[in-house]
């Protein structure tokens, strides 16, 4: 048995191919590998012996030659093939090992110049691996090492890669190589090279993803689906929670509780969001889980029936309890305590979900998590492709146009329900009060109507509106949506501003006697 070894990161080479000499495989390696291996002890067969031609053109050449491809790409079951390599003098080749160039790492870094991205462009690496993949019945190709030690056990055990790994390790090298490739073209595709800049919208836009689980249906149950993650997922993202218990996790599940992390985990403070349908139907934050729990849930308990919630700090055995008591069908926190886990064993069916969260940003107000760069919206046979709204409203960006001036509790809510208004779908209304939403409008067509729906269900819930803060998603286009707000119970007003008749809607809003502040930012949440 042969084994190819030609790897750029060595991490875990040299244990492996001690453990291939062990087991009496013929090494064989390229350059700087070669050296690395016999360096420490192993009798290794450089690459320019095999194919009697030397490295040359800086290592560009010198895996691209038949000896090397032919002892891949050979089929052991049909003579001619190897009536045709004892012809040419090729032996054949059992296992490729192999990892290409760091081209994502260096496209990745500041400063990363068009021929540093060239240079690190893998061109008889993948070669290989397509050769070996392509022809798995006989080579098992490595591409990761994490496969290393299950190739090795196999062999220990069995004297051969089983053909099931061997197909699996196909898979994984053919997807190593369209998820390289798609690197690639997604830089040049973006590169100026007249200025050499990049630019945000690339040529060409590769989607590179990775299925964790088919559903047992789409959003609806005569359609199917399946759920996957980014290649390289973001920190404290959705993709990387651990289901501790529960029922599996539906289509709609998913995008609720998508909805429902992202909206609870822009807040520093101890906060809950519960969501249904895609809508936050209740947040606020509170001294710990439980308070910010019980305070979420009075804003609308007949939409929290059924519905999800995330909590941004531990579960205990007091918010457990509390929350147990209503029916939710996703329940997220970055922690549980082991009597909060208890509990909600007796609601078999509650999906329990861990996230992990990173700390918080130095002096922010907002987990330090990597967010996605751009959200990407499906249409018929083509995408929209925006930047994601990451904007963060600051204090200082407040502007305010009336002559009542806000208070600085009234300040700190409408930070809050601005945060709040940009998770709600268009039209968005939010009244809020003690940092806690008291009523939510949502996904309207007309802005009045929110506003009339959130004044709705804050009845409904028995809590008053009056002396509350709103939140309005965009600019009021008349004067009738601040004063069916105000009629309502609200005293301060944020929004974006830049209607034509934003002096109308000023005017209103000092004839009223109440506060009004402009954000200059808009939040569509279509």
């Amino acid at each position: 048995m042969k084994a190819l070894i030609s790897v750029s990161d060595k991490t875990g080479i040299v244990e492996l191919a001690k453990a291939l000499h062990a087991l009496k495989v013929e090494l064989v390696s390229t350059g700087g590998t070669a050296k690395l291996l016999a360096d420490q002890g192993l009798p290794v067969t450089e690459v320019a012996q095999v194919t009697e031609f030397p490295e040359m053109l800086d290592g560009r050449v010198k895996t691209l030659h038949p000896k090397v491809h032919g002892g891949l790409l050979a089929r052991r079951d049909v003579p001619e093939h190897m009536a045709a390599l004892k012809e040419h003098g090729i032996q054949t080749i059992d296992l490729l090992i192999v990892n290409l160039y760091p081209f994502e790492a260096t496209v990745a870094k500041p400063g990363c110049t068009l021929e540093d991205a060239i240079e690190n462009i893998d061109i008889g690496g993948p070669a290989m691996v397509r050769s070996a993949a392509k022809n798995w019945k006989d080579v098992a190709v490595l591409t990761d090492a994490s496969q290393y030690e299950p190739v090795i056990e196999e062999l220990k055990a069995q004297g051969k890669v089983s053909e099931k790994t061997r197909f699996a390790l196909s898979v994984a090298a053919f997807n190593r190589i369209s998820n390289y490739d798609a690197a690639i073209s997604d830089y040049l595709s973006s590169y100026n090279l007249e200025d050499g800049t990049r630019t945000e919208f690339p040529a060409q836009s590769n989607g590179r993803f990775v299925k964790l689980q088919d559903l047992r249906y789409g959003e609806n149950p005569h359609q199917t689906a399946a759920f996957y993650r980014d290649l390289f997922p973001a920190p404290g993202s959705l993709v990387t929670a651990v289901q501790l218990q529960g029922k599996e996790l539906s289509y709609n599940n998913i995008a609720d509780a998508d909805a429902a992390w992202e909206c609870v985990k822009s807040f520093s403070e101890s906060a809950c969001v519960i969501v249904k349908h895609a809508n936050p139907c209740g947040v606020a934050l509170g001294a710990d889980a439980l308070e910010s729990y019980s305070k979420a849930f009075q804003t609308d308990p007949t939409s929290a029936f059924g519905g999800i919630i995330a909590l941004n700090r531990r579960v205990d055995a007091s918010a457990a309890l509390q929350i147990s008591k209503q029916f939710v069908e996703v329940l997220m926190a970055p922690s549980y305590s082991t009597e909060a886990l208890e509990i909600f064993k007796a609601k078999a069916n509650v999906r329990v979900l861990q996230i992990e969260l990173p700390a918080f940003k130095a002096g922010g107000n907002a987990f330090e998590l990597g967010r996605n760069s751009h959200d990407v919206k499906r249409v018929s046979s083509g995408l929209l492709i925006q930047t994601a709204d990451n904007h963060e409203l600051q204090l200082t960006d407040l502007k305010v146009v009336t002559r009542v001036q806000p208070t600085p509790t009234q300040l700190q809510d409408l930070l809050f329900a601005w945060k709040v208004a940009k998770y709600v779908k268009s039209n968005a209304i939010v009244f809020c009060a003690n940092s806690m939403t008291m009523g939510v409008g949502a996904g309207q067509m007309s802005r009045l109507d929110s506003a009339r729906i959130a004044s709705i269900k804050a009845g409904h819930a028995g809590l008053s509106l009056h002396n509350t803060v709103v939140a309005s998603d965009a600019f009021f286009p008349f004067r009738d949506g601040l004063d069916v707000v105000v009629d309502a119970g609200a005293n301060c007003i944020i929004q974006p501003g830049g209607s034509l008749r934003d002096p109308e809607v000023i005017a209103a809003a000092d004839e009223r006697g109440v506060a009004m502040v402009f954000s200059g930012v808009r939040h569509f949440r279509h």
